[in-house]
């Protein structure tokens, strides 16, 4: 046996190509018998099945619609289509209760409708939260679901569609365009056909995620109950009674049994921001010049109990406790190109991770005009940037996203608005994308090995150098610190909507105000089990503050604020 084996080996040795040949030829036929073995088998007929007076259909004749599978093979009866009745839901079952499943080959239109059928089906089955309602039309000047929107041109899906809008307690999702996701408390839209809603989702082949201008509507089973706690209203403070309460709050209900989660849902419903309760008096509407939150009051002044909810404020006639709701402001979401090309170019400039993509977020939403980039970032394009696939050249968008800092780049742009951020927390927040994406968190192995030493040796001199070869180089530079961007959002962005030669609208901006996060603001940095920063590096990066804060200083500008330092 030992000497056949032997002579076996030196024959292939000796003849690779026939070893290589009959490897090809053993897969081959193993593959020809597994596809027989698929397409003749017959699944095991149970007795109800083989009798017709028990409720089986005759044979030949037509099984009820099933939807499309897409099987490659019958199923046998071993537990495998009970398993599948679990996951596709009851109507897999034919008239006689018996689980039977059905070819069908689909195209067209008529089809596609079908085919979403089966999709929503599994989608309600799968997560028990949601009900298919219909698909509907949707006007980009009038949403047929108006609470809060996000989109992900790459893996868009509608299980993440209904997760987010349930998370916000809204109680109704829709996907329009493969791509967008809109959430609501109601449909303010007309049903349609089934066929128009014909677009994949593009993150979940064969899903339906609505159509051109066609929203696939689902109610969320879920929303209901989170819709009913105020918890998910975010508490703005105590402010002074509007001087002309109609125009400012136009939307006011009497409630004696008054508590902070009827008012909020009374809003809510309405499809308004703000809730501000003043005793037994519930008021909804926008932030506005006429009441624009920004002048807070003692909360003392507010502090009257509830008639309904002992434990909870719904301040006075004269003093209104105000929340706000999960309804998204729509009066600066719309965002388009420039309608003509511009003139000048203007820079968003900024050291990594200092918040250009949140200021980028900011801007679109006070202008109303997308922003450009310097670079292409697919994943900012895919969340809905849509100024990032144009050459920065193009004239099309109203700023420019860049980190460079060498003098021909800079010279490139006519103006610029200068972002700055300390740079303990910049290198950090940085050190987060470059590791764990653009809203990630770097993992503990990286901040304990060798490449945060390494980054913050070769990014804290880039910090420093950025600033100062933006002002010695840059012909027109308005400099914006993170930190006053975050506490004064309103002053602060109006300066940098100034730079850009549009007009300020201060209604816009407090809209701005009421949804500043946007999707690609982190949540803030991730609490570390101890200071990543050594003595080292801290004397380093010490020095450059300093030297930044006197080249602002000698131009005559703010210097860095008080909390760049000491550590």
């Amino acid at each position: 046996m030992a000497k056949l084996w032997f002579k076996f080996q030196r024959y292939f040795r000796r003849k690779p190509v026939r070893f290589f040949t009959f490897l090809v030829l053993y897969l081959t036929a193993g593959s020809l018998v597994f596809l027989h073995s698929g397409f003749v088998g017959q699944p095991a007929v149970s007795q109800n099945q083989a009798n017709p007076a028990a409720g089986a259909p005759a044979e030949g004749a037509e099984l009820p619609f099933l939807g499309d599978l897409n099987l490659g093979r019958a199923f046998r009866d071993t537990g495998e289509t009970s398993s599948i009745a679990r996951r596709y839901g009851p109507w897999f079952k034919g008239k006689d209760g018996n689980e039977r499943a059905k070819l069908v080959d689909y195209g067209g239109a008529w089809s596609r409708a079908l085919k979403g059928r089966v999709i929503r089906e599994k989608e309600e089955e799968r997560g028990e939260r949601a009900k298919y309602i219909g698909c509907y039309l949707d006007d980009t000047q009038s949403r047929a679901l108006r609470g809060v929107s996000f989109f992900d041109y790459k893996k868009m899906t509608i299980f993440r569609c209904q997760d987010n809008c349930a998370e916000r307690g809204y109680l109704y999702a829709g996907l329009e365009f493969g791509a967008e996701c809109y959430c609501g408390h109601k449909i303010q839209a007309t049903n349609v056909s089934e066929a128009e809603c014909d677009m994949d989702c593009k993150g979940e082949r064969g899903s339906v995620c609505g159509g051109a201008n066609r929203l696939s509507v689902y109610r969320l089973q879920l929303a209901q109950e989170s819709a009913r706690r105020y918890g998910s209203a975010v508490f703005r403070g105590c402010f002074r009674r509007p001087d002309n309460l109609s125009l400012a709050l136009p939307v006011t209900a009497a409630m004696p049994n008054m508590s902070v989660d009827k008012c909020v849902d009374l809003c809510t419903e309405k499809e308004y921001p703000l809730a501000a309760l003043a005793g037994t008096a519930c008021h909804c509407g926008f932030p506005t010049t006429r009441f624009p939150l920004h002048e807070r009051e003692d909360e003392q002044l507010c502090a009257q109990k509830c008639s309904a909810e002992e434990f909870e404020s719904c301040g006075t006639p004269s003093y209104f406790i105000v929340y706000q709701t999960q309804v998204q402001d729509n009066r600066c979401m719309d965002r388009r190109f420039l309608p003509a090309k511009s003139k000048q170019l203007i820079a968003l400039a900024s050291f990594p991770g200092a918040g250009n993509t949140w200021a980028r977020h900011l801007i679109e939403l006070a202008t109303g005009f997308y922003t450009g980039s310097y670079y292409f970032d697919g994943s900012l394009y895919n969340k809905g940037f849509k100024g990032e696939r144009d050459h920065w050249r193009s004239g099309r968008t109203i700023c420019i996203k860049t980190h460079e800092s060498g003098q021909k780049e800079i010279e490139a742009f006519d103006a610029a608005i200068l972002l700055i951020r300390n740079p303990y927390k910049a290198l950090m927040a940085e050190f987060n994308r470059k590791y764990g994406g653009h809203i990630g968190f770097a993992a503990h192995a990286h901040w304990k090995g060798k490449e945060w030493p390494e980054f913050v040796r070769n990014y804290a001199p880039w910090w420093a150098t950025h600033t100062l070869d933006w002002l010695k180089f840059g012909k027109k530079v308005l400099v914006v610190h993170f930190e006053d961007l975050k506490q004064d959002l309103f002053v602060q962005l109006g300066r940098m909507v100034g730079l850009l030669g549009v007009a300020v609208r201060e209604d816009r901006l407090l809209c701005v105000e009421s949804q500043k996060d946007g999707n690609f603001k982190r949540s803030g940095l991730r609490k570390l089990e101890y200071d990543p920063y050594t003595v080292d590096m801290q004397k380093t990066i010490s020095a450059y503050i300093k030297t930044v804060d006197a080249a602002l200083k000698g131009r005559n500008l703010t210097g860095v604020p008080d909390d760049y330092y000491p550590r």
